[in-house]
């Protein structure tokens, strides 16, 4: 088969005010920058990326990488950004017609300047380029927010099944499998369904508790042929109306593909109540951190501060409770902050300074405090975690600095991004293991590698830019039916 492969992935915080833009697109973060041609084969090639686990499905066939791109997760992308990669992705598949299938390896939560549904957008786009017969299948982030207009655009979509995101490469693997499967017995019938309630992001994680049970269940579902049903839990961040979790179900019967989704419609309305996860306040997790017997380290995560879920990660809530608790050795991170960066780089390794310490976001204050520079880095950290692993953290210039008079270490960065390898800390010379609470910036990416070295994790909402007490959040576009959180 001749198959059209590209990757246009963004999960937008419409909370944010500052937009996304093409740079952002074009630089490497947590992933790498924007990469053409064979560029995409190369470059991604062994990653836990979908459309390397399509790829590496696909050898035997001709496949035609036009782009991939990521940008950190953020504000709506720009006009002009969605403009500029859409278009190149249509061009490039308008030249390579005729096809026999395109994939593409999408996010699912793409607010775009003029657009609540960007990947429904391209979708539609490249439909109305291939016609009605060339299998046009996508891969989905979990969180996906899925609209109408994605399932209408689509033969299949499949979707991550873990969070943290272990399978992104099978994910790709399956989109794949579909488009075998749909050239060899023909497009499914499509059943789509939305969930009545917001599931708040910290909840999702799949080690334990009702979205294990949920991802768990599918597998009875998978095959024969064009059968297939997938699950996204959506991202609560977007104030839109497709914002929550969805059922996609699909099969050559109708009937047989109705069924299995009024199945797992049931299922999902019995969990409602078992994803009602509270959050400690900074008080208490510090508090409880402190009291815990000595050994493994306790996490406490800052969900509510997560920039790979477009929030600033530079807050200072936790921070400055675990200052006012004197907390024993403590690592932090990883905080966005150039400009400390750059003044640790300034005073060089082993200076002391007096520090301005984040802080910088709308309702919060910088921490002022004289620090030591301990470690220095040029920002290029490799991953070394399940999820991750074999890729990159481009960090930009960062530091890791001690808080004089205190057992708190902090990693400073210039770029942002999610802490969630225990690499993020070994990297500035930390070892995690040494410390007996470990402060990160993440919802629950960071439980892959941080999970199996800790006696306990504990979920702190100090304030942020990504909310996840849902019944705070002042919602202008939300559905009418959908329920934002438990009553009573």
């Amino acid at each position: 088969m001749r198959i059209a492969i590209a990757g246009f992935q963004h999960e937008t915080n419409t909370f944010v005010s500052t937009p996304t833009s093409l740079t952002d697109f074009e630089q490497a973060d947590s992933w790498p920058p924007l990469l053409v041609g064979e560029d995409v084969l190369e470059t991604t090639r062994g990653m836990n990326l979908p459309i390397a686990g399509f790829a590496a499905a696909a050898t035997k066939h001709d496949l035609r990488p036009i782009l991939w791109c990521a940008a950190e997760p953020g504000g709506k992308v720009m006009t002009s950004a969605f403009e500029n990669i859409a278009g190149r992705i249509t061009h490039a598949i308008k030249e390579l017609t005729p096809l026999d299938a395109v994939f593409l390896d999408l996010h699912g939560a793409m607010v775009t300047e003029n657009s609540d549904d960007g990947e429904g957008e391209l979708l539609s786009r490249i439909r109305q380029i291939v016609g009605p017969n060339v299998p046009l299948v996508a891969s989905l982030d979990m969180h996906a927010n899925i609209s109408k207009k994605m399932v209408d655009s689509s033969d299949a979509l499949t979707i991550y099944r873990t969070y943290p995101h272990l399978d992104m490469a099978e994910t790709g693997a399956r989109a794949f499998r579909m488009i075998e499967a749909i050239r060899r017995d023909g497009r499914p019938e499509k059943v789509w369904r939305q969930g009545e309630y917001l599931i708040p992001l910290h909840a999702q994680q799949t080690g334990a508790g009702p979205a294990r049970a949920l991802y768990e269940g599918l597998d009875e579902f998978d095959g024969p042929g064009t059968q297939l049903a997938e699950i996204a839990l959506g991202f609560t961040a977007a104030d839109i109306h497709d914002t929550g979790p969805s059922l996609v179900v699909y099969g050559p019967d109708r009937t047989k593909a109705e069924a299995i989704c009024d199945t797992l419609s049931d299922r999902l309305s019995s969990a409602e109540p078992e994803f009602d996860c509270p959050l400690l306040s900074p008080v208490e997790a510090v508090r409880r951190a402190k009291q815990a017997p000595d050994g493994y380290p306790i996490v406490i995560a800052d969900v509510q501060d997560n920039p790979g879920a477009g929030a600033s990660s530079d807050t200072t809530g936790l921070l400055r409770e675990l200052i006012e608790q004197n907390a024993p050795p403590t690592l932090l991170g990883l905080l966005h902050d150039p400009s400390l960066a750059n003044a640790a780089h300034q005073a060089g390794h082993g200076a002391t300074f007096d520090a301005t310490i984040g802080g910088h976001g709308p309702g919060d204050e910088p921490v002022q405090a004289k620090v030591l520079v301990h470690h220095l880095s040029g920002g290029q950290c490799a991953y070394t975690g399940e999820m991750y692993g074999g890729g990159v953290a481009t960090l930009g210039p960062s530091a890791a600095l001690r808080l004089i008079g205190s057992q708190i270490h902090i990693v400073v960065t210039s770029g942002r991004n999610q802490c969630l390898d225990l690499a993020q800390f070994r990297h500035f010379g930390l070892e995690p293991k040494q410390n007996k609470i470990l402060c990160v910036k993440s919802t629950a990416h960071f439980r892959a590698d941080f999970e199996p070295i800790a006696q306990d994790v504990l979920l702190c909402a100090a304030p942020g830019q990504f909310p996840c007490s849902l019944k705070d959040v002042n919602y202008r576009n939300l559905r009418p039916d959908v329920r934002t959180h438990l009553e009573g």
